[in-house]
């Protein structure tokens, strides 16, 4: 994991759009009035013909994308998390998902480190609501290169996808050479003491979790599970199996999120407890993200503590 440098998602996002934008005159870009926020500006200087500003109306928004994709465009959809997946939960259910239309919502400032925009912005249910979803493909990417890959791989995919981006800047941790594919969770290290499964930024704090314990002689796994839905059912039994405690964390409600997902494929297959951090069941509050993290326990520290 490179600490030198922080890259939010985010701007991972609105970078890969450029490069995607110039492979294929297909993609088209939509935005509800925060571009500037989501980077989707970058998009949009570079090919303003194909960006469309929507306005404050996300509902409208995705509507719109909806109609796009019957046209055999792929629309790119974004805006903040609590306003993608909540305001404009009826649109995406009744004229994406159901349809199955090829709609790719890639949903920014997601989770508690939205920070002093406060509960009302800190989008905590995303995960939960859009895993439910029939036909819905449900990504958390954890840095800049996984950020860049899932952006362009998604275009090739038919359907509906949604994209949890954060705003907070976080560590890069892959590669250019690593190689991910939609659906298999990424391994890293091979530690029986514990296993930590964790999604989006969580992922660059259970590194650090790992590298701390190891100076305590406790060895264990990383399990970054980028991809939500389909989840990868075969890593989360392998694990079970070879690891002696499974905790998850994530940057979401601890209902319904990750840990519900990996709960689920647990008690039909190998029954074993798993510790969950998220946020419990609470709104959030408002103040600097780092101090939220550290309010909320999403950090290393309190993974270090459940050993």
């Amino acid at each position: 994991m490179d600490k030198s440098k922080k890259i939010a998602t985010r701007q991972s996002y609105g970078e890969a759009l450029i490069e995607l934008g110039k492979e294929n005159d297909k993609v088209v870009v939509l935005d509800a009035d925060l571009s500037s926020a989501t980077k989707t500006n970058l998009f949009a200087k570079e090919f303003p013909k194909r960006f469309f500003d929507m306005g404050i109306a996300e509902a409208n928004m995705l509507s719109t994308a909806a109609g796009l994709a019957t046209c055999g465009k792929i629309p790119y959809a974004s805006t903040f998390a609590v306003f993608a997946a909540g305001r404009a939960y009826d649109q995406i259910r009744n004229s994406i998902c159901y349809p199955k239309l090829n709609v790719k919502i890639c949903a920014t400032h997601a989770g508690i480190t939205v920070g002093e925009d406060g509960a009302t912005h800190q989008m905590l249910e995303d995960i939960s609501l859009m895993r439910t979803l029939p036909n819905m493909t449900v990504i958390s990417p954890s840095d800049d290169v996984q950020t860049k890959w899932i952006i362009k791989e998604i275009s090739q995919i038919e359907g509906p996808v949604y994209v949890r981006l954060s705003r907070l800047a976080t560590n890069i941790i892959y590669d250019q050479n690593q190689k991910f594919e939609i659906g298999k969770a990424i391994q890293i290290g091979e530690g029986t003491d514990g296993t930590i499964f964790a999604t989006g930024s969580m992922v660059a704090e259970a590194i650090q979790a790992q590298e701390e314990l190891k100076k305590q002689n406790i060895n264990i796994r990383v399990i970054d599970m980028h991809t939500i839905k389909p989840i990868d059912r075969d890593i989360i039994i392998k694990c079970a199996k070879e690891t002696k405690k499974l905790i998850s964390i994530e940057d979401h409600s601890i209902i319904g999120g990750l840990g519900s997902a990996i709960s689920e494929v647990l008690t039909e297959t190998y029954p074993v407890k798993l510790e969950r951090i998220g946020i419990k069941d609470t709104f959030g509050k408002s103040g600097k993200a780092e101090d939220l993290l550290e309010y909320f326990g999403l950090t290393a520290k309190a993974i270090i503590e459940k050993f």
